[in-house]
């Protein structure tokens, strides 16, 4: 398992993705789920990649060399000359379904899901940047205003703070650091995500950036960003008021309040109904 963020905002983007991979209890290893595609001054695009290992390495070293035709006399595309990230994402799509055609029906006698999803984003051009959503058959859904960021793997136990913090105005450092508490949130909750993460921040217009880097246990500022989001965490907790049981006078009264719904029913003969 893993996970991956992607963050599109109007300032620019953020990308982040964990690098362990369980092939059982007592085989863990670290493969890196992020590759980069650069042009200085003409284009920028990240790749996150999740579910089977041995599929999203097939896609990724395709994704290379893939060409589209469209059928007419023009160029085929690739991701070096697609004028748009929508056309890098469709190249992307004919990558994941050229693997599928070579390997599906082998995996399949073998037992084995055709398992993977990605995350692309990037801007190409004078175009506004895209973000976008890779599923196993090779289509995609496109992030917007409603719908800032999107998530692969694990992503159940970092949800909630991105769902609490991200919208398109964001600034950009804020996002950067709501999904380092993201991915904390999910290390803690589980075993499957693991250290080092591979994080990418890119401003919007620049087609290049120079934030990238990689994050392991002895990193200062993530070692900080854990330790304070676990503490404030707890102090938040502790000042909010307990529930009171007793009738003791409270102004946010727990038991007896709703006029709608009443307490569950107990049943403490055999002859009552449940209904």
């Amino acid at each position: 398992m893993t996970y991956c963020v992607a963050v599109k905002l109007k300032a620019g983007m953020v990308f982040l993705s964990d690098s362990r991979t369980n092939a059982g209890l007592d085989q863990i290893s670290t493969f890196r789920k992020m590759i980069i595609y650069e042009r200085p001054g003409d284009r920028f695009m990240c790749l996150l990649s999740a579910g089977n290992l041995s599929i999203a390495q097939s896609v990724r070293e395709i994704l290379q060399v893939e060409r589209l035709d469209d059928g007419d006399d023009a160029e085929p595309l690739t991701i070096w000359n697609a004028t748009s990230m929508f056309d890098a994402a469709r190249v992307l799509g004919s990558a994941i379904r050229h693997v599928y055609e070579r390997d599906g029906e082998s995996l399949k006698r073998a037992g084995v899901d055709f398992n993977v999803s990605m995350l692309f984003g990037g801007q190409i051009g004078s175009e506004g940047m895209r973000l976008f959503q890779m599923y196993a058959a090779g289509n995609f859904i496109e992030a917007t205003g409603e719908t800032p960021f999107f998530q692969i793997g694990e992503s159940k136990y970092g949800k909630p703070v991105l769902d609490r913090v991200i919208n398109p105005d964001t600034p950009l450092d804020e996002a950067a650091k709501c999904v380092l508490v993201s991915m904390d949130s999910t290390l803690k909750s589980n075993l499957s995500v693991g250290l080092p993460l591979d994080m990418a921040v890119y401003e919007a217009g620049r087609l290049s950036s120079d934030r990238i880097t990689c994050i392991d246990e002895n990193n200062p500022y993530f070692r900080m960003v854990r330790s304070t989001w676990g503490e404030k965490l707890r102090q938040v907790f502790d000042e909010i008021d307990r529930p009171v049981w007793d009738g003791s006078p409270t102004e946010v009264p727990l038991m007896g309040c709703s006029t709608r719904s009443q307490p569950l029913k107990k049943i403490s003969t055999p002859q009552e109904k449940l209904i």
